[in-house]
């Protein structure tokens, strides 16, 4: 059996620092990163950490370890202590902090799930989720295998993901058949999936808010009629912009041999439509009568 192979690897800027040390004569440089860094620290320990007690400066030395080593990391340059070092010392320790701190602000904006709400725009929430992004991704202890970087780039890649499913809800519940839908909650995922389920009837609307009468019809129609899903899912790919057609695709693979064989089955309609109320539509559909 071939075991997988692991890298374990200090913090960036821990391999700068063992990277100046290792220079004929180095002082000069090492005493203007030892201030910057005591600078940043102290900084950070007013407004993230606590100042006056020694964990806070402790708490505040990781943070800054570890938002300088992102900010290398995200400069797209060698996986090499000379290069991170030559980086450092040309920008300066302050610069760089600001570049990965920079990441962590604008990784906050993306959407965390894809349900948005008012809430989203509240100041006190944007800063609390800076500071659990803060402390999350760039707490780093220096003397052990760091993965910040690791963490920020499969929370990027998650948050971008979510971001994606929001536009395409929005883009749905702007072309809803019977206007657009206005709320300021919306659950992205649920928003889609109405979409696509009402899209096997192929006859043309698109859904993006339905009412439960509406799921019923719609239930009762596509067993008595058995309509070429296939075709209905085309016309509605057809209506929609091509960037969102990833997002559409993935969950009509998803739903084509779940909740769609479950739909044409002969299963209950009262069980089908509780469930498609309580995992599939949720909050985007209205529970007109039970």
């Amino acid at each position: 059996m071939k075991l997988a192979h692991i890298t374990a690897r200090p913090p960036h800027l821990v391999q700068a620092l063992e990277a100046l040390a290792r220079r004929a004569d180095y002082r000069e440089e090492a005493r203007t990163l030892l201030d910057e860094l005591s600078g940043i620290t102290v900084l950070v320990a007013r407004k993230f950490t606590n100042e006056r007690t020694a964990d806070g400066l402790l708490d505040a030395f990781h943070l800054t370890l570890g938002c300088i080593s992102l900010g290398i990391s995200r400069a797209d340059i060698a996986e090499d202590g000379d290069a991170q070092l030559t980086f450092l010392l040309q920008h300066g320790a302050e610069y760089v902090f600001q570049m990965g701190f920079r990441h962590i602000r604008e990784l906050s904006g993306l959407p965390y799930t894809a349900f948005v709400s008012d809430f989203d725009n509240d100041p006190y929430i944007q800063q609390r989720d800076i500071k659990v992004l803060f402390a999350e991704i760039c707490s780093a202890d220096p003397v052990a295998p760091w993965k910040g970087d690791d963490v920020y780039r499969r929370e990027l890649q998650d948050r971008q993901h979510n971001q994606r499913i929001v536009a395409c809800a929005k883009w749905l519940r702007q072309k809803n058949f019977s206007g657009p839908v206005r709320d300021p909650d919306m659950d992205a995922n649920a928003v889609i999936s109405i979409a696509v389920i009402f899209a096997m009837a192929g006859d043309g609307p698109i859904v993006a808010r339905a009412r439960q009468r509406d799921l019923e019809t719609l239930v009762r129609g596509v067993r008595k009629t058995a309509p070429d899903i296939e075709a209905g899912w085309n016309a509605l790919l057809k209506k929609v912009p091509p960037q969102y057609h990833p997002i559409l695709r993935e969950r009509i693979d998803e739903y084509r041999n779940t909740i769609i064989r479950k739909i044409l089955s002969k299963t209950k309609i009262k069980t089908v439509i509780t469930e498609l109320l309580n995992f599939y539509g949720c909050s985007e559909l209205e529970t007109d009568y039970d």
